[in-house]
């Protein structure tokens, strides 16, 4: 078999390791998937009415089509916490040093994960979707293109994420410091444009919220779906992905080239 192929067959293998352990696990997919549905529920039905007359006098619906993008972003930053915690894992118990003294292709551990979050990523985006449109979001206006390239971009977002989050997980010395040390993936998207719009945030908030990975993302999803202004945002989350990918990817494969600890 080629170079190729044999690192192909066991990518293959190492993701449907991690995919086995997902479904024997599922507790921690689900407490990560619950803070997105939760705040989704919270934000429209507690502060629904309120939120929405803050950014325009419209009404709970509008405010609906407003937040969903943000918490679909934010559903994929939570997704990934687990992704750390599990990298964390097979290094502190010894599995990775074992996989080091086996004629395996050496990136198949990594990109393993990495795939195997995505895919789970995106399940879960679908997830939070769903009970999106269950309580009411609506994206009509969105062509066939739109819908592809709003895939394209989570799947991008996604991938750009779990790679810093597989990096995290590498540097963690037990999964409680994974999961502390992902935190900001979940904190980001609240310091973001996903519940309000940044020009009704303190002149001095501005920057942070409109310049970090989670703004132009959410404003390209949200122009894609409900046909808003995209303007420069789509450029940026795209620059953004694919720096992030490329960081990630680095940092990850440096310290799993490291004795391990």
């Amino acid at each position: 078999m080629s170079s190729l192929a044999l690192a192909a067959r066991d990518t293959t293998t190492m993701l449907r390791r991690n995919l086995l352990h997902a479904r024997r696990y599922p507790s921690l997919t689900l407490n990560l998937l619950l803070t997105p549905v939760m705040l989704l529920l919270l934000f429209v039905y507690i502060f629904g009415d309120v939120m929405s007359a803050g950014i325009g006098g419209g009404n709970r619906s509008d405010y609906i089509a407003y937040i969903v993008p943000g918490l679909l972003l934010l559903t994929i930053g939570s997704t990934v916490v687990g992704t750390a915690v599990s990298v964390s894992n097979d290094m502190s118990e010894g599995i990775i040093a074992r996989f080091r003294t086996m004629a395996i292709h050496r990136s198949s551990v990594l990109v393993g994960h990495v795939v195997g979050s995505v895919l789970q990523s995106v399940l879960s985006v679908v997830v939070v979707g769903a009970v999106g449109v269950a309580i009411g979001f609506r994206s009509t206006d969105a062509t066939v293109l739109e819908w592809l390239a709003a895939f394209g971009l989570l799947v991008l977002f996604s991938a750009a994420l779990t790679w810093v989050a597989v990096g995290m997980g590498l540097i963690s010395p037990n999964a409680e410091a994974a999961s502390n040390n992902a935190l900001p993936m979940v904190l980001l998207p609240m310091l973001s444009s996903a519940f309000i719009p940044v020009e009704t945030m303190p002149g001095w908030f501005r920057p942070i919220a409109e310049y970090q990975p989670f703004t132009p993302a959410i404003e390209t999803l949200r122009g894609l779906l409900l046909g808003t202004e995209i303007g420069h945002n789509g450029w940026l989350a795209v620059g953004w992905s694919l720096g992030l990918v490329v960081l990630g990817y680095f940092w990850a494969t440096a310290k799993f080239a490291q004795d391990p600890r």
